[in-house]
């Protein structure tokens, strides 16, 4: 009961904070006289309405969450794998060290012109540059997991005969597993962004898209409502991360609900 209470509370604060938000805004952008910089989240609302009831945002999104998800599962999954694999080869990890510095320090958004001259305008460009942008901050989590398993343990279960298999299936990856979610669920936001940078950049579909054709025209309240559906396309992926975090670690959901009594 007391759960309820403070979940309901919480959900109170949260939609009082919203509606002042919302309404400092509304007043504040026609007292200023801004609404052409700033818009209104009426004129907002109004232009998100119409773009969803012809069926224009439903498509580009569409095409938009192909990419991204995409890119997020290659990205992810690439960056998994070569994290545990320079993990477990100190020798491997130190000789590529050098070389993933300097492909990480790149910022992603400059490899978007070269990306469009190898791969051209298509859907691949926008998947290859959100891959890119997510592996590395999966890769580095997986990688740091990884590193951070108890010497102590491998070296008794070492001692107990287990292969270099059974120690990776056993203890490396269920140690590190954290570290990996915490990766994904910082790469989803930036999976978004690495496919919306190349639609910007170049296509004629996708939020990207419909930003930049928002922009040409200077319409302010087009430009709010894409970026309204990016956020709730970001807050969906961030949910489905997290179920599957739920499914696989069932013992930090236990965890956080046990009761601490003194």
């Amino acid at each position: 009961m007391e759960k309820d209470l403070s979940y309901r509370s919480i959900m109170l604060a949260r939609l009082g904070l919203f509606a002042t938000l919302v309404i400092v805004w509304q007043l504040g952008s026609a007292w200023s006289g801004s609404e052409f910089y700033i818009s209104t989240p009426s004129d907002i609302a109004a232009s998100f309405w119409a773009i969803l009831r012809s069926g224009e945002l439903l498509f580009h999104a569409s095409i938009t969450t192909v990419e991204a998800l995409a890119g997020f599962l290659i990205g992810g999954s690439a960056g998994v794998l070569v994290g545990l694999i320079l993990g477990r080869s100190r020798i491997l990890a130190d000789i590529l060290d050098p070389f993933l510095t300097a492909i990480y320090s790149l910022p992603k958004v400059a490899l978007a012109p070269l990306f469009v001259l190898w791969f051209g305008i298509g859907i691949e460009m926008k998947i290859v540059l959100a891959a890119v942008t997510v592996f590395f901050l999966v890769f580095l989590n997986t990688y740091t997991g990884v590193r951070s398993v108890s010497r102590e343990q491998l070296t008794v279960i070492r001692l107990m005969g287990a292969s270099e298999r059974q120690l990776v299936l056993k203890l490396v990856l269920p140690s590190a597993i954290t570290w990996v979610f915490a990766g994904l669920r910082l790469s989803v936001p930036y999976a978004l962004i690495g496919a919306i940078v190349g639609e910007i950049i170049a296509s004629n579909r996708g939020l990207g898209y419909l930003i930049s054709n928002a922009a040409s025209k200077f319409d302010t309240p087009g430009v709010f409502a894409a970026l309204i559906a990016i956020v709730a396309l970001t807050m969906l992926l961030n949910f489905a991360v997290k179920t599957l975090e739920r499914v696989l670690m069932p013992w930090k959901e236990a965890e956080e609900q046990r009761e601490v009594t003194v």
